[in-house]
């Protein structure tokens, strides 16, 4: 069931947003070469704590630490660790709040000093990917004109969408109807309505769409290493179009 947001709500669903895109400004100057993804998650952790809210992914169906850091050929869902990210390569951060009771949920693709053309490429068509669903997730446009727009923007540059994960619904829980493609489905009869608060986070391949698990039972990868990029908003739909809850600036998220 989708579940319609009423003003208290979205009210609510404004400041965990808004506190999670913070979270995602401010980890960005730490994002350098030499630091480990688990630095990076500890000062994401104790941010988010310190505001007075915490970390939705944290023992979330058991994941073990409080953001996702996904580097390179990592699709999404990757753990931080000990591991040293380098110059050169791309990284996703994925944010995700929980604030008096509902989520905020959000993630952006940095670079790791200077950009190489692959990881300028493949970042790009994620962030064009994401701003292009945006566009569509309007009131009254069947749900699946969202993925529609998406994947044929990701083939018209001869990358490639993720189809295994998808963004969703959120508010009260982390994951809520309707789960939001970003490939078209022709079976999917879902009208988009005012009061509904969902994700869009396409996952772009610069290769082929095949994924494949690590043994940690979370990180998923490209199976051919390709590098993956991804871009996160969450989105309101309102009577006349919608508003990007975890945009800071009124601006959608920049290269």
């Amino acid at each position: 069931m989708i579940h319609i947001k009423n003003a208290e709500e979205i009210a609510a669903m404004r400041a965990t947003c808004r506190l999670a895109a913070q979270t995602l400004a401010m980890i960005e100057e730490h994002v350098k070469p030499g630091v480990t993804t688990l630095h990076l998650n500890d000062i994401c952790h104790d941010y988010i704590i310190s505001h007075g809210a915490t970390p939705s992914p944290l023992n979330y169906r058991g994941f073990p630490k409080s953001i996702c850091t996904s580097i390179n050929h990592q699709i999404c869902h990757g753990i931080p660790s000990e591991r040293v990210i380098r110059e050169g390569d791309i990284i996703n951060i994925d944010i995700t709040t929980y604030l008096n009771g509902f989520h905020g949920d959000t993630s952006k693709t940095f670079h790791v000093g200077k950009a190489t053309p692959k990881g300028e490429k493949v970042r790009k068509v994620a962030l064009d990917c994401l701003n292009a669903g945006i566009s569509v997730a309007l009131p009254g446009v069947m749900l699946k004109t969202i993925g529609a727009t998406i994947e044929r923007l990701a083939k018209e540059n001869r990358c490639s969408v993720v189809h295994e994960y998808c963004g969703h619904g959120i508010g009260r829980e982390f994951h809520e109807e309707p789960a939001v493609l970003h490939y078209e489905d022709s079976r999917d009869r879902i009208v988009i309505r005012p009061g509904m608060i969902f994700t869009i986070e396409p996952m772009i391949n610069l290769g082929n769409s095949a994924i494949k698990h690590m043994k940690d039972n979370w990180t998923v990868v490209t199976k051919d290493h390709s590098l993956s990029a991804q871009f996160e908003h969450t989105i309101l739909i309102t009577e006349t179009g919608n508003e990007v809850l975890t945009d800071l600036d009124g601006k959608i998220t920049k290269a």
